[in-house]
């Protein structure tokens, strides 16, 4: 398969700049994989097409506010860090800009002097081992310096940071939120659970891989990002226990695929775990634990488009985008959304 493969044509001014207010009034296309059929909805009416029996999965990770802005101590000159993945306790791995005037050894400050960072090697894929220094509460000290990492896409602040997160995210540790949960309320929350709709949380914390693009020409060239992932013994047993009563899996987002498919044996039975997964699902991919899958548009030739389109098939999910392109849909993180059936 080839990168070029999984293309398609989006007008600029349908990649959203603002979440939908409120965030359940998005729009939602959804698809029938046994038809083919279509639907045009709005989130809200979610819950008509999830069943007692069913379990719905949901990504809890939290967003950091990993980008830092500081100086360059020798020079003065600004300087962007984006904290992806936490080493240890004060060193993390990053991406820095401008990378090519920051030697190992260079050392940049950020709030005049509040935190300091010294940046170290170059790793395989590109990104900085970064050590940091300062007194207190590491987090405290991001919370005060740092900034939400919105997708480079994104143009416009948010008035609210807290727009950036789902309503259940709960453990710190991403930079970039679980996107299609961005549409839930708490009340919607509620109506599902008074369904007999098990809500199970697992943990994703997602890396900035997922919005890099797909560089190789082959599909299978492709190195993936590894990314931590926790299933509880409580959450793995939840899932198994509504898959063997009849129920289906209906996956928030593909980190929630993404997690499912990595701890799932050949039997479909999720496992608990953790640890970091760079699995890669594109077509010709089998699905153990998936049933139903809500998700976002994505990217042209991305990762995750390749995700859906080894659960769709391609040709099917390129006809969708197109649909969604001309009804209008709102693309990418902020935007609309797809149920796939």
């Amino acid at each position: 398969m080839k990168t070029s493969d999984f293309y398609y044509e989006l007008p600029p001014e349908l990649i959203a700049q603002t979440p939908a207010q409120p965030r359940d009034s998005a729009r939602m296309l959804v698809y029938d994989r046994a038809t083919g059929a279509t639907q045009d909805r709005i989130f809200r009416d979610f819950p008509s097409f999830l069943k007692p029996n069913d379990v719905m999965v949901v990504n809890e990770t939290r967003v950091i506010p990993a980008r830092l802005i500081g100086v360059k101590d020798s020079s003065g000159i600004p300087v962007e860090i984006l904290l992806l993945k936490r080493i240890s306790t004060d060193t993390w791995e990053t991406l820095v800009k401008p990378g090519r005037r920051l030697k190992a050894g260079t050392a940049v400050s950020f709030g005049q002097g509040r935190l300091r960072a010294m940046i170290g090697e170059t790793t395989s894929s590109g990104g900085r081992i970064v050590s940091f220094t300062y007194d207190g509460v590491f987090e405290a000290v991001l919370d005060e310096l740092g900034q939400m990492p919105l997708p480079p896409y994104i143009h416009q602040r948010l008035e609210d940071p807290e727009q950036y997160q789902t309503v259940y995210a709960r453990q710190e540790g991403s930079a970039a939120a679980p996107t299609a949960g961005l549409h839930f309320t708490p009340e919607l929350l509620d109506t599902i659970r008074q369904m007999g709709v098990d809500i199970v949380p697992v943990l994703l914390h997602v890396g900035l891989g997922t919005f890099r693009p797909v560089k190789a020409e082959n599909v299978e060239d492709h190195l993936m990002h590894e990314e931590y992932y926790m299933v509880t013994e409580d959450a793995a047993q939840r899932i198994n226990r509504a898959r063997a009563n009849g129920g289906r899996i209906v996956c928030i987002g593909t980190t929630s695929v993404r997690t499912l498919e990595t701890v799932a044996d050949e039997h479909g039975i999720v496992h608990p775990g953790s640890g970091t997964t760079s699995i890669f699902i594109k077509p010709g991919v089998a699905f153990k634990a998936t049933d139903v899958l809500l998700t976002n548009f994505h990217l042209p030739e991305s990762t995750l488009l390749m995700l859906v389109s080894a659960f769709i098939g391609r040709e099917q999910a390129l006809q969708l985008y197109e649909e969604a392109v001309e009804k209008r849909y709102r693309f990418f993180s902020f935007g609309d959304c797809t149920l796939l059936l």
